[in-house]
């Protein structure tokens, strides 16, 4: 069944692609004319113009990715490495060796946000972080590596910050009133996976606009590149995002914006362990999880004043997972008693006859996180200088549902912070950065019990970036970024780390370019190359044997290297590269490689535009052999793909919208080294779409 599907798969995908481009041929042959072009283009922007190593991901590149989860959409950016990226259950994102591995979803040093809301949850055990959103509901992502673009957003930033924003009104309506209806569906063959995305957007006038928008995504089990099932990797989700905002004022200087957004997800008989792919000792459970996020703002920009650009920011985010065990499922369950095999006692002996404990398979999760931010961004001169002062105060207030091994309680802080770009001459931009946060920690039972004890700790953090461009395009830069990750709920239990907060101090240097007509009038070069070295220190999230020893260091170097050339013609390359190294130093003072180093990899990207009809790609990603977080060693790899979006701009078809996809063409079967199952095999995607 699964070789008939891909071979339908194949044909329907060819046949697309031959007609595609024999209508834009004719097009040519007829007109001599495809559209208007937009010279020196290619696939991605290198933000050349800030130290900050960044990446921003637009619309444009949202939908022509087809990407299944948000993790999907970000794995191109260099620095950036997925576990198990395919899927919203049993993944997570990485960024520069921090963040989801392959136990915890997270290690609190990457911060998500949604409209500004922060989300997701802490240290659940072979649970995760799971990111339960569809990329459908998000007009572009941003991704900040490293610390010193961090400060304004939150603290204990090592890895990064990946920023969510959502679609509004206006972006289908033009900002002109009337309604707007777009219909996007999706299929892959790779798992039989189907999305709709249905999105009404509806302007009354021109201070007012609504969008609905309802999402849903279906996926039976995947296959590998051998062709074997890659169990857990089924998932049906879907999401709704609904939004409003109203402008008001004499010159509209007024706005609000409320927006609601939720993804849920059904679960049965599937493994507790969502990280693997088979059922093992911990057994299966039915799973319930559901993914809430509330945003309230208000801005306030009066014409004619620069001091003033108010943004009011209230948001509310609830992760809820709720899980019950399957009698039966776990291989140490033996007719409902524990099986005392010692595979199955894990350091714990037990008498003979004990009833089987599923505890940790009933526990019921959830993370409410509130907050409000007050920013004002203020823009003017000092002499020679001109600023750009960003300045503001945050009220965060997290709660945690008490549950089995996860201690639950309450963390509240204040934070004060203020970003200023400096200008000075026509060439030097300083960016000083400053951001003071308290805590107070709270266990939510009886105070008699260490980890219901209450914490006070606070931080000082801050940074320094420089950067200096020469008229020529060519620029250099540098940066300094100390920072710390303040204690967190899942530590209740342990005293000791209620008042350490883990360190962190990231060093940064680099050059980028950024020149037009170089080879021929129109073409583009742009290129950044960022060389960094991150050392983390008081260390309370990695470590190993019983005692829990943490390690003391853990020190990462590497350099990420983005690059791309597009001309007159419309032909591009986009290049992009991350060499990372690290090490790990235990409490003995021994050193070994970093367990969650990620491999050296390079992604080039070679395309042609068509005018506006016709965009034709391949891409070839290539990862060298390393280790998996266990020491064990995992292969290198290379796998191609090919797109081609195809807009028609005139004819019956005129305002329909085509994507063709091929995913790993050789059909490689392979596994990235932060993984802990497969990745997917050879992917045909086709996605049609239109704005009525």
């Amino acid at each position: 069944m699964r070789v008939q599907i891909r071979k339908i798969a194949l044909l329907g995908t060819a046949s697309c692609l031959s007609m595609i481009a024999a209508n834009a041929w004719a097009q040519e042959q007829d007109d001599g004319f495809l559209g208007t072009l937009v010279l020196g283009e290619s696939k991605r922007e290198i933000q050349t113009d800030t130290a900050v190593p960044v990446t921003n991901i637009d619309q444009e590149e949202i939908n022509d990715r087809q990407a299944n989860t948000v993790a999907e959409l970000i794995d191109s950016v260099p620095g950036v490495s997925l576990v198990n990226g395919s899927t919203p259950q049993g993944s997570g994102i990485n960024i520069r060796g921090f963040g989801a591995n392959g136990t915890f979803g997270t290690d609190q040093k990457v911060l998500t946000l949604v409209d500004g809301a922060t989300t997701g949850a802490e240290e659940l055990y072979r649970i995760g972080n799971q990111l339960f959103t569809d990329p459908q509901l998000y007009k572009s992502v941003s991704v900040i590596r490293g610390t010193v673009g961090s400060f304004e957003y939150g603290s204990g930033v090592v890895g990064g910050v990946v920023q969510l924003e959502t679609k509004d009104a206006s972006d289908f309506t033009g900002g002109e009133p009337g309604f707007r209806l777009r219909q996007t569906f999706e299929g892959y063959s790779n798992g039989n996976g189907f999305a709709s995305s249905s999105i009404l957007a509806w302007q009354p006038n021109r201070q007012t606009e609504f969008l609905f928008n309802y999402t849903y995504r279906d996926q039976s089990d995947q296959e590998d590149g051998n062709g074997d099932t890659i169990g857990n990797s089924a998932f049906t989700l879907p999401s709704l995002l609904v939004k409003g905002k109203y402008r008001f004022g004499n010159d509209l200087e007024h706005s609000i914006t409320a927006s609601y957004n939720q993804s849920t997800s059904e679960e049965r008989d599937v493994p507790y362990d969502s990280f693997g792919t088979t059922t093992d000792s911990f057994g299966n459970v039915d799973r319930d999880i559901e993914t809430k996020i509330a945003v309230l703002r208000y801005q306030y920009r009066p014409a004619g004043n620069d001091l003033i650009d108010l943004d009011v920011n209230l948001s509310y985010s609830d992760q809820k997972i709720d899980s019950n065990y399957v009698a039966g499922s776990a291989s140490c369950d033996i007719n409902g008693f524990q099986s005392n095999a010692p595979s199955c006692l894990r350091g714990r002996p037990v008498p003979p006859g004990t009833p089987f404990d599923s505890s940790l398979q009933d526990a019921d999760h959830r993370y409410e996180t509130t907050k409000l931010t007050i920013k004002n961004t203020s823009y003017f001169q000092t002499g020679a200088a001109t600023h750009d002062l960003r300045a503001g105060i945050e009220f965060i207030n997290r709660e945690r549902l008490d549950a089995f091994a996860a201690p639950g309680g309450t963390d509240k802080r204040i934070a004060l912070f203020a970003v200023d770009d400096i200008q000075i001459g026509d060439g030097l931009t300083l960016t000083p950065a400053i951001r003071y946060e308290t805590q107070d920690l709270q266990g939510d039972s009886d105070a008699s019990a260490p980890e219901n004890a209450s914490y006070d700790n606070n931080a000082l953090m801050g940074g320094l970036s420089a950067r200096y461009e020469f008229s020529s395009g060519f620029a250099v830069f540098g940066s300094g970024a100390y920072t710390e990750n303040l204690p967190i709920l899942d530590d209740l239990g342990t005293p000791a780390f209620q008042t350490q907060s883990e360190k962190s101090r990231t060093w940064e240097a680099g050059f980028s370019y950024n020149r037009g007509d170089i080879f021929a009038a129109g073409d583009v070069v742009r290129a950044k190359v960022n060389f960094y070295k991150t050392d983390l220190w008081d260390i309370t999230s990695y470590g190993s044997g019983r005692p829990f020893l943490p390690l003391s260091e853990v020190e990462t170097r590497g350099v990420e290297i983005e690059a791309s050339y597009a001309n007159a013609a419309g032909y591009y390359v986009d290049f992009n590269a991350n060499i990372v190294k690290g090490t790990e130093t235990n409490a003995a003072g021994e050193a070994s490689p970093w367990r969650n180093e990620p491999t050296d990899s390079a992604r080039v990207t070679v395309g042609k535009r068509f005018g506006e009809t016709l965009d034709v790609s391949w891409e070839l990603f290539g990862a060298r052999s390393g280790i998996d977080s266990s020491g064990d060693p995992v292969a290198g790899y290379g796998v191609n793909t090919l797109r081609a979006t195809y807009l028609p701009q005139e004819g019956a078809f005129q305002g329909f919208e085509v994507r063709a996809g091929v995913e790993n063409i050789f059909d490689k079967n392979y596994l990235p080294n932060l993984s802990t199952r497969n990745s997917p095999g050879r992917n045909f995607k086709l996605t049609l779409a239109k704005t009525f």
